[in-house]
């Protein structure tokens, strides 16, 4: 255990050593280079700002407009059938849009219930297994000007699909 606290401890620093090494060694401005970068990096955190501010504003009127509710209380039925707590169902429309949103309800979640309860195991399993698909188009898409988003928001949105139903399957298989 000590070796790979010691391991993880040493490797970013040895790493960027190794990094100014090679670049010292071919004779590449490094440093000037590193501030170019982080002007850049700067120029792309702003242009990103309004994409991230309709996508936290969109999510903050979903929650508090009582529409998610209406929507759990609609399909709670069909969830007590399948097996499925209409308390993962929020977890599971706005993983796909927002990280840190879902994040706050996985946090919620296993804070009511438990991380050892059935849906505190699946909420962290259902984190795990999907990613923030429309909050990348939105803002990794809208930074670098892509406004045709075809194919990725339909294979995004599947692949969300497929890891919310895989949670459900090996949380209940293995945990069940």
């Amino acid at each position: 255990m000590a070796l790979i606290t010691s391991i993880s401890t040493w490797f970013i620093p040895c790493f960027i050593l190794l990094v100014l090494i090679i670049a010292t060694w071919k004779r590449i401005p490094s440093y000037e280079l590193f501030v170019e970068g982080g002007k850049e990096g700067i120029k792309m955190a702003i242009s990103i700002l309004p994409f991230l501010v309709g996508m936290l504003v969109a999510i903050s009127i979903l929650r508090s407009s009582g529409a998610l509710e209406a929507f759990i209380n609609l399909i709670s039925p069909l969830l007590s059938i399948i097996g499925v707590p209409p308390d993962i169902i929020p977890l599971a429309l706005v993983r796909p849009i927002s990280g840190t949103a879902a994040l706050g309800m996985t946090t919620e979640i296993v804070g009511t219930h438990g991380p050892d309860s059935f849906i505190g195991r699946l909420a962290s399993t259902m984190q795990g297994s999907t990613d923030t698909t429309l909050y990348i188009l939105t803002v990794y898409f809208g930074a670098i000007g892509i406004r045709k988003m075809r194919y990725a928001l339909k294979v995004g949105l599947v692949a969300d699909l497929i890891g919310i139903i895989a949670s459900i399957i090996i949380v209940t298989i293995v945990f069940g």
